[in-house]
């Protein structure tokens, strides 16, 4: 006689990962640029005493306040499960998400540049609680019967968690312009700015680690050529260790890599204009992508310590690149030609996760939890 053994659900680290990770994105597009802070002698919570609708005010924006926070109700459902579940996990959800919503806005209250409303409190909370209830409906046939649920444990190691949500992020991480294909990290020209507001003087960090500035036609190529392939082969790489063998190495890279380049595309048309698609597609970008293809097909079947400690190398290799090379000509007169406009607080968490995305990614692969890779 056979015994039917009940399964157990289980906690999701990815779920949980993702929520860390969205909840920053909202911190960062809510209180952007962070810059001006001081008392306005207002209450916090002055958003909830108006009654009214705010003056100026358009369907996109609501819109946009709703569906930015369905997500996040949906991760705090998943991060929940099993621990809280079903009207409990529904309504605790719930709660988080107004009260997240509230936080955002009473903060705003101190920052010159931002207005906070009652309109944007109540669509927050309203994607919120959406989020919430689509959570709880599919929170069980998700994370405990899925196909997808039996991929995540048939292809990755046990660890992966953090790193599949990092590297589902990557994509995301070309939204915002970038002087080069995949350079993502460029902090000196942010730091050089604020050091020059703070002293009062002008300062360009960059010329102090290359007092070389101006770049031959070559050296430029050459430049733009080792950040796009050390971009592209550090995110591959990443993916590759978290890899169990019967894994479909090849097709996932792949699709990483083309979600990537497709989302490149799509935000280059939208942001600036359907022509300037593809005006990141430079040769110095081209021979990148070729250099970083062949070195991914030698390294796919490479040990996981490997190919952990390479990642690690080619991504901190196009830090130090990209923020000692001069920005493209070209691309800073393209970018003049940027109206951020209603996007404004969008383009604030793009450039965050652009900014981050490597140093985060350097962190997780630095991580002891890769020496306990069983695959």
């Amino acid at each position: 006689m056979t015994e039917t053994v009940a399964t157990v659900p289980k906690a999701s680290p990815v779920s949980r990962a993702a929520l860390l990770a969205y909840l920053l994105l909202i911190v960062y597009a809510s209180w952007y640029p962070f810059s001006g802070w001081h008392n306005q002698g207002l209450s916090p919570l002055i958003f909830l005493e108006h009654v009214s609708m705010p003056r100026y005010w358009t369907k996109f924006d609501a819109i946009i306040n709703v569906v930015g926070y369905v997500p996040f109700g949906v991760l705090i459902v998943y991060s929940l499960y099993p621990r809280v579940k079903g009207l409990g996990g529904f309504l605790l959800a719930c709660v988080l998400g107004v009260l997240t919503s509230g936080l955002m806005e009473a903060v705003q209250t101190y920052l010159p540049s931002r207005v906070s409303s009652n309109l944007d409190f109540f669509t927050n909370a309203a994607g919120s609680c959406i989020g919430a209830a689509l959570g709880a409906l599919t929170v069980h046939k998700l994370l405990d019967q899925s196909h997808l649920y039996r991929l995540r444990q048939r292809w990755f190691a046990q660890h992966a968690s953090q790193g599949l949500v990092l590297l589902a992020l990557w994509p995301f991480a070309q939204i915002y312009p970038q002087s080069f294909l995949f350079g993502h990290g460029q902090l000196l020209p942010i730091l050089s700015d604020w050091l020059s507001l703070l002293l009062d003087s002008e300062i360009d960090l960059a010329s102090y680690v290359r007092p070389d500035a101006v770049l031959t036609v070559e050296q430029y190529w050459l430049s733009e050529t080792i950040i796009t392939a050390c971009g592209m082969v550090g995110a591959a790489l990443t993916l590759l260790c978290l890899m169990r063998r019967p894994a479909p190495r090849a097709t996932l890279v792949l699709a990483l890599i083309g979600a990537a380049v497709a989302v490149k595309a799509l935000a280059s048309a939208l942001l600036f204009s359907p022509e300037n698609a593809f005006v990141w597609v430079t040769p110095g970008a081209q021979g990148g992508f070729v250099i970083g293809a062949i070195m991914l097909a030698g390294l796919a079947f490479a040990p996981h310590v490997a190919q952990r400690r390479l990642a690690a190398l080619t991504l901190i290799l196009s830090l130090l690149i990209v923020n000692t090379t001069p920005a493209n000509p070209y691309f800073v007169a393209t970018l003049q030609t940027w109206v951020q406009g209603k996007f404004l607080n969008f383009n604030g968490a793009a450039q965050f996760l652009s900014l981050l995305w490597p140093f985060f990614a350097v962190w997780f692969l630095w991580l002891p939890s890769h020496k306990l890779n069983k695959l």
